[in-house]
């Protein structure tokens, strides 16, 4: 199991295909296995695929503390020089997002390409830090009701539906959320790389989802905004999570954009 140590922390990161590297990060509450376990295949034949966890997820360990995107980026820039040779495409999903941009902002020697897919730029506006509120007091005062919310929020209604009443249910008897997630959503709610974009040189893809009561549309078009000569896409009728059960979307978008990369 491949470990990198970053300051009090293990690392713990996995590694397939072969080729230039490919960085995938994941989001508050996920790890590498499961947000991106039915997408590393899509990737391994032309790349070198690094999914590393962050602290609080997986099998990555640290002494506790706070825990803030400078630590994940820290983590998941030694996680990377240590699984493959640089610059590598960066892609981060949600907090993973913006962890991405920090990484690409203070270390433009390791990614060649960058893409942020659901993230957003800070959480100081009314309704972002009422959100991050409301989910973090539901976390520590009822977890079903802290699932149930999570549901709600982060999938569109349509995809709710396609789970049916027995998935539903089998979703709130899974384990999930992982005892680390606090100190992730505590990460999310001070998140602010809003001065750091303007420092991102390398060729941005934003994806953002249009239907997103989670994490809100208004976030990937600040991003974009704000990195200079990067690329929006927003997909209309998705949620935050839809794309976890068919990511041929995603996987078609990312695609397109390291074919882009290997053409220049």
């Amino acid at each position: 199991m491949p470990t990198t140590t970053v300051a009090d922390a293990a690392v713990h990161y996995l590694v397939d295909g072969t080729g230039p590297g490919l960085v995938l990060v994941h989001g508050t509450g996920g790890d590498a296995e499961k947000v991106f376990g039915n997408v590393v295949d899509h990737f391994t034949a032309t790349n070198t695929v690094v999914r590393p966890n962050f602290s609080g997820s997986g099998a990555t360990t640290d002494g506790g503390g706070e825990l803030t995107v400078d630590v994940i980026a820290e983590q998941v820039a030694a996680a990377t020089q240590d699984a493959v040779d640089g610059p590598v495409t960066l892609l981060g999903f949600s907090l993973g997002a913006v962890a991405a941009a920090a990484v690409a902002a203070t270390r433009p020697d390791l990614v060649s390409r960058l893409v942020l897919v659901g993230g957003w730029a800070d959480s100081n506006g009314p309704r972002d830090r009422f959100y991050f509120e409301t989910w973090r007091a539901l976390l520590d005062s009822d977890r079903e009701l802290f699932k149930r919310f999570s549901t709600l929020t982060g999938f569109s209604a349509a995809a709710i539906d396609r789970f049916g009443h027995d998935g539903l249910a089998a979703s709130l008897a899974d384990e999930w959320p992982p005892p680390g997630i606090g100190r992730q959503i505590d990460a999310g709610l001070h998140a602010d790389v809003t001065k750091l974009l303007p420092a991102i040189t390398a060729p941005t893809l934003v994806i953002g989802f249009a239907d997103d009561a989670m994490i809100p549309i208004d976030g990937s078009r600040r991003l974009h905004e704000g990195i200079a000569g990067s690329r929006l896409v927003e997909l209309p009728g998705e949620g935050h999570m839809d794309w976890f059960a068919d990511p041929s979307t995603i996987v078609a978008l990312v695609r397109e954009f390291l074919d882009r990369g290997r053409e220049n």
